[in-house]
């Protein structure tokens, strides 16, 4: 694809959320740029055209650049397929629902549910994420399937809930019930954990560079050297992430297995001070 890159820039603070799941990069890539100022956003009761909400310009290609954003726009990256978009400010909720490639950084913090659902690609958040990462819609029964979730701040509630594959990384802390209900994946959190870490987790490793409150339905496992580590850890040097540099790379861990009042087959691997 070319190098193109299309631009939206707010105009002003909203007062109402608005669904932005129509302008992603395969959904805008061959349309002109009044096609683009033309397409009807859901607000509230109304929909609004893009050029009421933002200053448009350059040309759709497979970049998409969001200036000015605020936590009142939500489903940005809904369902991407291809490209990268950048988004300059915080989001609101859903971000990177569904997404299955491509890229998506967001240069702010994010709202609820941000990448639910999602079966493949890379988000970065280069602030807070907020409950529910990487988790279900409620009444689904499959998180996260696949891909890469960076967040260089703190998350929420139940990040990773019933995660099934993929990564997620957390730079800062975690709150309540990190991993719960996983079947799968992997989640790496290099701050402080919540309560009730792993709650009813089947399957799946959270990986952490800190000793949480370990759940008394966990088994210690001991002392453990992993050689597979060596290959986790080489699988997001890619990333610029404070995990990808070698001061942060470690294979000797306290391992604790679980949840035994489920299948039990979960681990939480804690690095050895």
């Amino acid at each position: 694809m070319s190098a193109l890159t299309l631009t939206l820039t707010l105009k002003s603070n909203l007062t109402q959320r608005v669904d932005m799941s129509p302008l992603t990069v395969d959904k805008v890539a061959e349309n002109s740029i009044d096609d683009i100022k033309a397409i009807s956003l859901r607000s509230g009761k109304r929909s609004l055209r893009v050029d009421e909400l933002f200053d448009v310009s350059g040309q759709a290609g497979d970049r998409l650049v969001i200036k000015n954003s605020c936590d009142k726009l939500d489903y940005i990256g809904r369902g991407q397929t291809h490209g990268k978009i950048t988004v300059d400010g915080d989001v609101g909720a859903y971000m990177g629902m569904q997404m299955e490639e491509g890229s998506l950084t967001v240069n702010g913090d994010v709202g609820i549910f941000a990448g639910c659902e999602m079966s493949g690609g890379e988000i970065v958040i280069n602030g807070n994420a907020g409950e529910l990462l990487g988790a279900p819609l409620p009444g689904n029964k499959q998180g996260m399937s696949g891909g890469i979730i960076l967040v260089k701040g703190n998350a929420g509630e139940r990040l990773g809930d019933r995660m099934r594959r993929g990564i997620i990384l957390v730079e800062g802390d975690t709150a309540d019930y990190c991993g719960s209900r996983m079947t799968a994946g992997t989640i790496a959190v290099m701050g402080e954990t919540g309560r009730y870490l792993g709650y009813s987790m089947s399957r799946g490793t959270i990986l952490l560079w800190n000793k949480p409150q370990i759940p008394p339905t966990f088994n210690d496992c001991g002392l453990h050297t992993l050689t597979f580590l060596a290959l986790f850890f080489a699988s997001i040097r890619h990333l610029d992430s404070t995990m990808s540099e070698p001061s942060a790379v470690f294979n000797r861990i306290h391992r604790y297995g679980g949840d035994m009042s489920g299948v039990g087959r979960g681990e939480i691997l804690v690095k050895v001070q």
